[in-house]
């Protein structure tokens, strides 16, 4: 009996030293060698999103960092996004949540920063059945053409003054109106008022600091002092509108500003998708949600904007809570996953031209950018895919698509299209570094 048991603990002992040899035997992906204590900080610079897809030509679609003490791993292949957000969508479903969302328990109470649980479950059931459904989303279709409306009525205003539009300002305050009056009929803002105190000033200011580097996410020994630790008032006015703000209005607004400036480069682009809206719509008319199903190319000018300007470079940043095995390679617990949407979507080895704004390679191929295919995948793809996407893809297309059907438009100053600045500034949402001002005139 004795015999028995030293035999199978025996067995027992060398199956485990087999395990741990094996694991062992895993490493890391490859990357660059980490500094002493700040690791690869260096290598990021002022656009993370651009030095990270230049490091992944050397390094792989699949890479390691050090980010002062965190283990970092950055995804920038389609076939690699794949792996993680569908084959094993549920080990990387966690979010890394930054230091500054612990304040005040916000992440504990927000679907964006909750693990997959009965909480976020509950939550996510209820912006899908009771804001974002079908349903809802075409019981409330004529709030949001009174504000396409609105905007069109301030681009005449502008048009018969001869003077320029601010693009991006325009826009944002337009969806900043349409969610408070969806909610209780109240807007939150003026198009017309020119104030710097108003509350699209307060809110640009928070998507600019939501996406400023905290040192504590990256040196939690920094954790007890803070030296970037924002007053409370900061921290429950940011962390209550985050959510909100950052989750749909900007990323509608980002998205928008950059299919206009990539229209304004190319003339062409503006006469063929004018001649398409009045074919099937006619000239100067609104453009209503159900008319989109029927503009093709304009629906095209969106896909190429996502794919060139994805609103968050990075998709929501993920954490694994044990170790996985991916590829060949061990993901070490705690280590936080980035998936590079910038650079999948400028993959040279998938895309033709990547670096060019080419809304008619859509004609020939059809991707899904809902999640199925992870060539084209802005609104993220798994259980964790943004669910504001089925309100994205009516808005911005019907507001594009109104402003282009109601307007010509042109540069101020005497810029012309090929020296139009595309400057991106990087943050929580990809921004253009200086906002787009533009002159409309009649059709």
């Amino acid at each position: 009996m004795n015999y028995f048991i030293l035999v199978l603990a025996s067995i027992f002992a060398l199956i485990f030293v087999y395990s741990l040899a094996k694991l062992s035997s895993k490493k890391l992906p490859p990357g660059p060698s980490p500094w002493p204590i700040v690791g690869s900080l260096h290598l990021f610079g002022a656009k993370p999103h651009v030095s990270l897809a230049n490091l992944a030509k050397n390094y792989g679609p699949i890479m390691s960092l050090k980010m002062g003490q965190i283990t970092t791993i950055v995804i920038s292949s389609s076939s690699m996004a794949k792996q993680v957000l569908k084959n094993h969508d549920l080990a990387f479903s966690t979010r890394f949540v930054p230091d500054a969302l612990q304040a005040h328990n916000y992440c504990k109470f927000s679907a964006v920063w909750l693990p997959v649980c009965p909480q976020w479950r509950m939550l996510r059931k209820i912006m899908n059945t009771k804001l974002l459904s079908t349903n809802r989303l075409d019981a409330n279709q004529h709030l949001r053409s009174q504000k396409a409306k609105e905007l069109i009525d301030y681009c005449e205003k502008c048009s018969q003054q001869g003077e320029a539009v601010d693009v991006g300002q325009i826009v944002f305050k337009t969806n900043l109106n349409l969610m408070p009056n969806t909610l209780f009929s109240k807007d939150l803002v003026h198009l017309y008022s020119d104030s710097k105190l108003d509350l699209t000033d307060a809110i640009l200011s928070i998507v600019d600091v939501a996406g400023k580097i905290n040192l504590v996410d990256y040196f939690p020994i920094l954790e007890k002092i803070d030296p970037q630790r924002m007053s409370i008032f900061e921290r429950i006015t940011k962390f209550n509108l985050q959510d909100l703000f950052i989750g749909g209005i900007d990323t509608i607004t980002s998205t928008l500003e950059w299919a206009m400036a990539e229209i304004l480069r190319q003339p062409e682009i503006m006469k063929k998708v004018q001649a398409e809206l009045a074919q099937v719509v006619g000239k100067g008319k609104p453009i209503e949600e159900a008319d989109v199903s029927r503009l093709p190319y304009l629906q095209f000018i969106i896909k190429e904007t996502l794919r060139l300007h994805p609103p968050a470079p990075f998709l929501i940043p993920r954490r694994v809570d044990q170790d996985i095995e991916l590829c060949d390679y061990i993901i070490p617990k705690g280590a936080l996953v980035l998936v590079n949407a910038w650079a999948i979507g400028r993959d040279s080895s998938f895309w033709e031209d990547a670096l060019v704004f080419k809304p008619g390679r859509f004609r020939s191929l059809e991707l899904d950018m809902r999640g199925k295919d992870f060539e084209l995948i802005p609104f993220g793809a798994g259980r964790r895919t943004c669910p504001g996407f089925p309100l994205a893809l009516r808005l911005m297309p019907a507001i594009l698509g109104s402003m282009l059907n109601s307007f010509n438009w042109k540069l101020e100053a005497c810029i012309e299209p090929k020296d139009l600045d595309m400057e991106e500034k990087f943050g929580v949402i990809l921004g253009r570094a200086h906002p787009l001002r533009a002159i409309p005139s009649p059709l």
